[in-house]
C-alpha cells in the first residue's frame, strides 16, 4: 500500500508541519500518525514494533525536477534494518521498545477488527459503520501511543491529545446492544458464526494491547484516556459479538467443565 505523502520527525527545536494531506478517516478527531516504516504500513515496524523511517524531502516546485512527473515513495527505505524505529517526536528507539510493541498490537487489533467487519458486512450488519469509526479511531490510538509525553512538545501535543469523547461513544453502544440481549447464564466460548467469532477473535486482541498500552500510561508515556478506550472497546467487542450471534440465528457455545 503507497504512502501518501513522505514525512520525517521533526528536527529538535524545529515547528511541526501542518498536515499535508486529508485524513482517510472522517470519524478521526485528531490527523493520522506519520507514515509507518516499510515493515509496519499500518503503523507496526519489524514485527511488531511500530513507527515510521525518516525520507528525503520531496523537491520542491519551481526546481530543477519540477517539470518531472511525480513519483510515488518507495515502500521500503532501509533505515530500518539496524533494528531502531522512530517515534513522532522524532526519538530513534530499538524496535522491541514497549511503545513499539504497543503501536503493533494495536495495529494488530485494527487489522482484525477488518476481517470481522467484513464478516458482519457480508451479513448484512448495520453496525459495521461503528467498526469502521472504531478504525479510525485506532489510527488516533497509535498517534498518541508514538508521542511519549517524555519527548513531546505543545505543538506535538495538540496533534495527538486523546479525548474521554470516545471512551462514552462506546459505554452508549454497550448499554444499546446488552439491553437487546439474553442475559448471561454461563460462560461463553467463541462461538456463534463467523462474525461473532471474528469479534470474539478482536476482543482477544484489544485486551493484550489493553496489556501494552497500560505501562505507557503508568510511566506516563501515553493518556489515560487510550488505556480507558482499549478498555471498554474490549467490552463492546464482546456484547457486539453476542449480538451477531443473536441475529444471525447462531447458537453460541457455553463451557461445561469436564467431569473428573
Amino acid at each position: 500500500m503507497p504512502i501518501p505523502s513522505p514525512l520525517r520527525p521533526p528536527r529538535a527545536g524545529a515547528a511541526l508541519p501542518r498536515p499535508g494531506h486529508q485524513d482517510p478517516c472522517p470519524h478521526s478527531h485528531v490527523p493520522p500518525p506519520p507514515p509507518p516504516t516499510a515493515a509496519g504500513r499500518s503503523g507496526a515496524a519489524g514485527g511488531g514494533g511500530g513507527g515510521w523511517e525518516p525520507r528525503p524531502r520531496p523537491r520542491r516546485p519551481g526546481g530543477p525536477a519540477s517539470h518531472s512527473p511525480a513519483r510515488a515513495p518507495k515502500i521500503y527505505t532501509g533505515t530500518g534494518d539496524a533494528g531502531f524505529s522512530s517515534t513522532f517526536t522524532g526519538e530513534r528507539r530499538p524496535k522491541d521498545d514497549r511503545i513499539f510493541e504497543a503501536l503493533g498490537t494495536t495495529d494488530e487489533l485494527n487489522s482484525a477488527i477488518g476481517l470481522a467487519s467484513e464478516f458482519s458486512s457480508e451479513k448484512g450488519h448495520t453496525f459495521v459503520e461503528q467498526l469502521h469509526k472504531v478504525q479510525c479511531m485506532l489510527q488516533d490510538v497509535g498517534s498518541n501511543i508514538a508521542t511519549p509525553l517524555s519527548s513531546a512538545r505543545e505543538a506535538h501535543l495538540k496533534r495527538t491529545s486523546f479525548s474521554e469523547k470516545p471512551v462514552l461513544e462506546l459505554e452508549q453502544w454497550i448499554d444499546k446492544y446488552s439491553e437487546q440481549l439474553p442475559p448471561l447464564k454461563a460462560f461463553i466460548l467463541p462461538s456463534g458464526g463467523k462474525s461473532s467469532t471474528a469479534l470474539h477473535f478482536s476482543r482477544a486482541v484489544c485486551r493484550r494491547a489493553e496489556r501494552c498500552v497500560v505501562p505507557l500510561v503508568q510511566a506516563g508515556e501515553a493518556d489515560p484516556n487510550v488505556a480507558k478506550y482499549l478498555n471498554r472497546l474490549s467490552d463492546y467487542l464482546f456484547v457486539l459479538a453476542r449480538y451477531a450471534a443473536m441475529k444471525e440465528g447462531k447458537e453460541e457455545k457455553i463451557y461445561i467443565k469436564s467431569e473428573p
